[in-house]
């Protein structure tokens, strides 16, 4: 399956693979202080994140449909990850993890942490990665996530 950078054309895909995944990891999916949420991952907000140079999207198709995607923030912050239910478990989250990777450390070296605030159940895919939590679950904008961080040398461990 082929990993390729996102372009702004991939933005409904990308807003429509994160719309129903998304339920698992809200408090209420109709409450109102969702809001933001909802907003932050409309089509209109993945576009706008693709075009910035904040992030880099790294995007894996199959016979032309999204299957997964990975987008970091600011070279070190796991701003993304989703895989179309279709393509879970099937080591996909961690060959997009693998690659995001290696372009940020050939990019900048491997001397700052990864972080991520992981939803509730992606907790153990990432402590998988060798990510270790980093402080309490916390709800904002109705969703619950854990703060995570891969320190500085622990990147090439595992996944």
């Amino acid at each position: 399956m082929p990993l390729r950078p996102a372009i702004p054309a991939d933005a409904p895909a990308i807003a429509a693979l994160i719309q129903p995944l998304a339920q698992s990891f809200l408090v209420t999916p109709d409450d109102p202080a969702a809001a933001p949420f909802w907003q932050s991952v409309s089509e209109a907000a993945e576009r706008g994140y693709i075009e910035s140079p904040r992030y880099r999207f790294t995007v894996a198709e199959q016979h032309g449909a999204l299957a997964g995607f990975i987008a970091l923030r600011d070279t070190w912050h796991v701003f993304h990850l989703f895989v179309a239910p279709a393509h879970q478990g099937q080591g996909l989250a961690t060959r997009l993890w693998r690659q995001a990777r290696a372009q940020a450390e050939s990019a900048v070296g491997d001397h700052a942490a990864f972080t991520v605030n992981a939803s509730l159940p992606a907790v153990g895919f990432y402590r998988r990665l060798g990510f270790q939590a980093a402080g309490d679950v916390h709800a904002a904008h109705g969703i619950r996530f854990q703060p995570m961080r891969l320190p500085p040398g622990c990147h090439n461990r595992r996944g």
